[in-house]
């Protein structure tokens, strides 16, 4: 019964990994994070439980990515700026695939509200 609840080929499911996904062609193409954000926002509360975890962590993944992200940009003057951009952009990508590794268990996240991985 578990696994039916908890299944990754539900369109909640689907939608979470669409979000990460966004998430990581972000990188590349800008803006698709805000569209990923807005949708998070939007089907958070309609989620099953297990899944309102993995929005709340995408939601947050994308504050703190924003934030590192200018802080990262103010330090670019004193050098040390493109290293921490480097170390961002590692964050993010663990993140988005953490995420969608669970998502494929259908496990909810451990720790949706953890600064890490």
């Amino acid at each position: 019964m578990n696994d039916v609840v908890n299944s990754p080929q539900s369109p909640q499911a689907k939608n979470i990994k669409l979000i990460n996904i966004l998430y990581l062609v972000n990188i590349i193409v800008p803006f698709c994070g805000l569209v990923g954000v807005v949708m998070a926002y939007i089907n958070k509360d309609e989620a099953p439980e297990w899944l309102q975890s993995h929005y709340q962590f995408a939601i947050r993944t994308f504050w703190i990515g924003i934030l590192y992200g200018i802080i990262s940009l103010i330090l670019t003057f004193v050098v040390i700026g493109f290293l921490l951009l480097l170390g961002l952009l590692v964050w993010y990508i663990v993140r988005c695939v953490k995420a969608m590794n669970l998502i494929d268990q259908g496990q909810p996240h451990p720790n949706p509200t953890g600064w890490w991985f």
